[in-house]
């Protein structure tokens, strides 16, 4: 655009997101139910959290990574929810465009983050199923260090690049949004400068970011899968399925949904449904994955029965 053009554009100073409606009977419901779920999800995961720091039998690589899950996960919600809720409080539904900025880039850095990390922990997975002989030598604390913090650093280093070029943009218009949060697609649309460079970057950036984490997941569950399926006992293989179950659990819910948002077309009439999903990944996710690590698996149960019980004996001698 020209610099006579640009001057006589408005440049946004916030934007205003339409995603969940205006009918003002609903702020409320919507706000409870937006509460539960993030009270919920933040109480799980640092539970998870809380239980594998404190519980000497989790101290195994398997554990680590799901606490280091759970952490991502608290994060992860707390980008969205907590704006959401004083949306829903208030009836402010703007937010400004350097806030829109830090919401993306946390957003953004989180997301990718947890891609890498589901990726290491499939990896541990198929060491201790198909390597077992050699998990030992194979996995150690340094390594699971360095798999954590490979996650993170993927994680800030591409969404340091993405949000570095979408924050050199310039929005016009009404700034109006049918969304509920910062998210790509959405301030493409209300950008008013050239977005060439960004839309190359969405076609490159989802290799590293998605397709190669997720295919490397995705080849880790076969070989998992195939492993456990050559047991002869019946009671190994249900006793390898319950170990490892949960975590496919989660990929398939993660990466589901995942996919259909950003494959699926924005035109009006899939919007809704992409705004659906979208809501699902970002404020479900978070909240089901504690209670499917937990609930499914007997040794978290354990951890917390054990937990209750020495709280019950120091609350006993206290008394």
């Amino acid at each position: 655009m020209e610099r006579g053009e640009w001057d006589n554009q408005t440049l946004l100073m916030e934007f205003l997101f339409l995603g969940l409606g205006d009918v003002c009977e609903l702020q409320t419901p919507l706000f409870l139910l937006c509460l539960t779920i993030y009270t919920v999800t933040i109480v799980g995961n640092i539970l998870i959290i809380a239980l594998v720091v404190t519980d000497p039998h989790m101290h195994t690589p398997m554990y680590f990574f799901l606490a280091n899950m759970s952490g991502l996960e608290t994060c992860y919600s707390s980008t969205i929810l907590p704006r959401l809720l004083v949306s829903f409080l208030t009836g402010d539904k703007t937010i400004s465009v350097p806030g829109c900025m830090a919401q993306f880039f946390f957003f953004s850095t989180f997301a990718t983050s947890e891609c890498y990390l589901l990726a290491a922990m499939s990896y541990d997975r198929y060491l201790a199923i198909c390597q077992h002989l050699l998990y030992a030598s194979l996995i150690n604390w340094k390594i699971c260090l360095q798999l954590v913090a490979g996650s993170w650093v993927a994680g800030l280093l591409i969404s340091t690049g993405i949000t570095s070029v979408i924050s050199r943009q310039r929005f016009c218009d009404s700034g109006a949004t049918e969304h509920f949060f910062c998210e790509e697609a959405p301030l493409l649309e209300l950008s008013c400068s050239d977005t060439g460079m960004i839309r190359s970057l969405s076609i490159i950036l989802p290799f590293p970011d998605v397709v190669f984490p997720f295919m490397f997941t995705l080849a880790s569950s076969v070989y998992i899968t195939a492993a456990i399926l050559r047991i002869p006992s019946s009671m190994g293989r249900n006793k390898a399925f319950s170990t490892c179950f949960s975590h496919p659990t989660v990929i398939i819910v993660f990466y589901g949904t995942l996919i259909i948002v950003y494959t699926l077309p924005r035109t009006v009439p899939l919007r809704q449904l992409n705004k659906m999903f979208s809501i699902f990944y970002m404020v479900l996710t978070p909240l089901i994955n504690p209670l499917i690590y937990s609930l499914r698996n007997r040794e978290v149960k354990g951890a917390l029965g054990r937990v209750l019980r020495r709280v019950a004996t120091c609350t006993d001698i206290s008394n």
